[in-house]
């Protein structure tokens, strides 16, 4: 059977970046802006705040778990700390220690411990993909999630054989495990919409392995709701609300994002492709994938190549 979670995080090819263990001592701050990079955040102990820049503020207690698929602003910060939500603070000292960094107070206790990180989604389409996600995703006192981002923090420090692999296969891990344990947490504050939230619904799942299993067929609503056993007006709200796109729209996006990796694969002509993903004729798929993507699927297509000759010629 078609798991579409599982093929939304094999398609975005996480690669860690960055990770480190940050100690805190009250109060602090520190505030970032990223390029829209995935960041996560394990605590340790204690406890923080994370916010979101104009949108949400997250209180994080030990054995939490958090991740933003597209980090841009946010801050973290002790408790209850005002400045948090300041978009001109300026962000505490912070200081290399033995295992990590600490942020605050030089002298003063450590008011909380985190693993925090980056990553990459290697992906081209990988802000299409980002786009099935939740906004962010938290998930409270699982110890098999903590355990895998230890593994991740170890991996990350130690010069093994094969650690770029490794690490790839347990952010998979990490990603899929994080997704399907939100859904499925009783604090709707949990998960944003989003695939995982969709498939925690019995009703939409079936809907949602529908369009994953079958993205070429000429799927109406009337049909998928027929799938979730519901009426076509109910199952389009609830869609629309749970997932955080319409059906139509949620198919149009995952077929874009199979049809750019059966183009980065090669091997099939952009007609093929197109019939793959559910188009009568590749004049019809050309002006989608042109809107969508901003090229078109035959530039698209040798993009690689064209990067390859760049870097020779450099």
């Amino acid at each position: 059977m078609t798991d579409p979670l599982a093929e939304v995080v094999s398609l975005l090819q996480p690669r860690a970046a960055t990770t480190k263990v940050v100690a805190c001592a009250a109060p602090w701050l520190v505030r970032r802006t990223g390029s829209g990079q995935p960041f996560y955040c394990a605590v340790l102990e204690g406890s923080c705040d994370l916010a979101i820049d104009g949108q949400d503020t997250i209180t994080l207690h030990a054995g939490d778990f958090v991740l933003i698929p597209a980090a841009h602003g946010f801050a973290t910060s002790d408790v209850g700390n005002p400045r948090a939500v300041d978009r001109d603070a300026v962000s505490s000292p912070v200081q290399m220690v033995p295992g990590g960094v600490h942020v605050g107070d030089p002298d003063g206790p450590v008011a909380a411990r985190m693993l925090i990180g980056h990553c990459t989604f290697e992906s081209p389409d990988a802000a299409l993909l980002v786009s099935l996600m939740p906004r962010w995703l938290l998930v409270r006192g699982e110890p098999r999630l903590a355990t895998l981002v230890q593994m991740i923090n170890d991996e990350s420090r130690a010069g093994r054989p094969a650690r770029e692999v490794v690490l790839a296969r347990l952010l998979e891990v990490v990603l899929i495990e994080a997704l399907r344990l939100t859904a499925c947490q009783d604090d709707c504050r949990a998960a944003s919409p989003g695939v995982a939230r969709g498939l925690a619904d019995p009703r939409l799942a079936a809907a949602l392995r529908c369009l994953h299993g079958e993205p070429a067929r000429a799927w109406t609503v009337e049909q998928l709701a027929q799938a979730a056993a519901m009426s076509r007006s109910a199952f389009f709200e609830r869609f629309s609300r749970t997932v955080g796109a319409t059906p139509m729209d949620y198919l149009l996006l995952w077929r874009m994002a199979l049809a750019q990796r059966l183009l980065r694969e090669g091997g099939l002509s952009v007609a093929r492709v197109a019939e793959q993903v559910g188009y009568s004729s590749a004049s019809t798929f050309g002006a989608a994938f042109l809107r969508h993507v901003g090229v078109s699927p035959a530039r698209f297509a040798r993009q690689p190549q064209e990067r390859g000759v760049e870097r020779e010629a450099a």
